[in-house]
């Protein structure tokens, strides 16, 4: 197993809700596991002037509750003594300075540096311009990494100019462009499943695969993130970076290896098949909803546009629904159908992959109600989990049939979970860019949705309401070929009924 050589994670934002919710938290998780090397420091660096030993209060505050009965106070010490504090105050000259006094001659801190972006899109240029500008960005005497949040750009034009502004400074193997989505589990497990059984794989392609659902469905709305949310929709909050790379991992080819390069190789090649959906052709593609006021859970939440810090009348959708297809050889002629919303009835995210129909029905004769389809689903979240539909025989002395689910959940006894960016800082700081996105992947993302982007900004009166708490917008049914088609609303065996959705 590669360690990790000692190093400093420098969190930019640290006193945001990212790193009070994700970052510290999963840092914690990974001290508890004995996972972080002892010469291992954590510089929080915020707006605010304080103490160090205000900061550690802080931390201490977040992970005292995550302290399991196994672990005593000596880990929250330990973890404690790793942090500290740096005033990156707006106006200040020599915060930068200073920050490469502290880094580069205080022996206290490892001369390899994490420079984790976790503030807001519009400020990660300023503060890389000003890193580079203070030498911070120069590998001299050990490496230097920088991780970015998504969004990657506003659309292709943006991306690509951010990328040239990085590069200033920057080689592409320093860029880190983190996808939270790809450290959860059952995304990686995507891969395991793909490429460590044989199973499957003849089966894995347009002779027997109908179509392919991604799903990502939320109950919570826009969570007070309003000056965000707003400029980007769900199109580009989800499908663009989530949905996306999901759609790459199950349609790509095996790779050579599973090094970083080879496994990115292979997606890139799928994105850029993804056929490209023209200016005519977008409202037979996409689809885009907006949640208004409803009921989730039992309890009232108002409609999108009577949040907090949205302007009258805005068209942002919070509803998404995408049909591409991958113009290659294995997946010539299969839709695969992309959406995610938020306010919905479920929270959930999981690929639901539908099989064709044998290509004779001798069993039309005992059954009752039409030809059930095999499926195979992956749940992501709020379960771990994989099952299987198939047709069997119902007990008795007549040949009638009915779906029987095979489920299989990844953890077994007390095996647990782990959050996503566990396992995405120790690649980090190991270096691995297996599951972080390059910059051609980006670039293909946005080719895909930049033409509905578009399209949507002009038709701004064109969208189609729906009430929270429900299963999304009526309507989205016309993006499926065929009657017979329609979105697994769970993956229980009554989600497979057909929805006038």
């Amino acid at each position: 197993m590669k360690t990790i050589e000692p190093c400093t994670l420098v969190i930019f934002g640290a006193g945001g809700n990212l790193s009070r919710l994700k970052l510290i938290p999963a840092l914690f998780s990974l001290e508890k596991a004995g996972r972080l090397p002892e010469w291992l420091v954590f510089l929080a660096c915020n707006i605010e002037k304080r103490s160090r030993d205000s900061w550690i209060d802080d931390v201490r505050k977040i992970v005292m509750p995550l302290q399991s009965n196994g672990h005593g106070m000596d880990v929250i010490e330990r973890f404690l003594a790793r942090w500290h504090y740096h005033a990156n105050t707006p106006g200040d000259a020599t915060a930068y300075l200073q920050l490469q006094q502290m880094i580069e001659q205080d022996e206290t801190f490892p001369p390899n540096a994490v420079y984790y972006m976790a503030v807001r899109p519009a400020d990660v240029q300023g503060i890389i311009e000003k890193l580079g500008e203070a030498g911070l960005l120069k590998q001299r005497n050990g490496w230097r990494r920088v991780v970015i949040e998504k969004p990657f750009g506003y659309d292709l034009l943006s991306a690509q100019t951010l990328q040239a502004s990085l590069y200033r400074h920057l080689d592409e193997p320093q860029i880190f462009r983190i996808d939270h989505y790809l450290g959860k589990g059952t995304v990686r497990n995507v891969m395991v499943f793909r490429f460590a059984n044989i199973l499957l794989e003849p089966l894995w392609n347009h002779h027997y695969i109908d179509h392919v659902q991604i799903t990502h469905s939320e109950t919570i709305g826009i969570e007070g993130r309003a000056d965000y949310y707003d400029g980007a929709g769900a199109l580009r909050d989800m499908i663009q970076s989530h949905l996306l790379q999901l759609l790459a991992l199950v349609a790509m080819e095996p790779p050579v290896s599973m090094s970083a390069e080879h496994l990115r190789d292979e997606k890139v090649k799928v994105l850029q098949a993804i056929r490209p959906i023209t200016q005519k052709s977008v409202n037979a593609h996409a689809f885009r909803g907006q949640y208004s006021s409803g009921t989730v859970h039992g309890k009232a939440v108002p409609g999108y546009l009577e949040e907090k810090g949205i302007p009258e009348g805005s068209s942002t959708e919070t509803y998404a629904a995408l049909k591409l297809f991958i113009d290659n050889w294995r997946w010539s002629g299969v839709p695969f159908y992309l959406r995610t919303g938020k306010r919905m009835a479920d929270a959930s995210s999981a690929i639901c992959i539908r099989f064709k129909n044998p290509p004779q029905d001798l069993l039309r004769h005992t059954r009752t109600g039409p030809q059930r389809p095999n499926w195979i689903m992956l749940g992501i979240q709020p379960h771990d989990t994989m099952k299987m539909e198939m047709q069997v025989k119902v007990p008795g002395l007549d040949l009638h049939t009915r779906t029987m689910s095979l489920d299989a959940t990844y953890r077994k006894g007390e095996e647990q979970s782990v959050d996503a960016y566990e396992g995405l800082l120790l690649d980090v700081m190991l270096g691995d860019q297996s599951l972080f996105l390059r910059i051609d992947e980006v670039e293909a993302a946005w080719r895909v949705v930049d033409p509905v982007i578009k399209v949507w900004a002009m038709e701004r009166g064109f969208i189609t309401p729906y009430a929270a708490g429900t299963a999304g917008p009526r309507g989205t049914y016309r993006l499926f070929d065929r009657d017979d088609q329609f979105w697994r609303q769970s993956l229980n065996l009554d989600g497979a009924d057909l929805q006038p959705y």
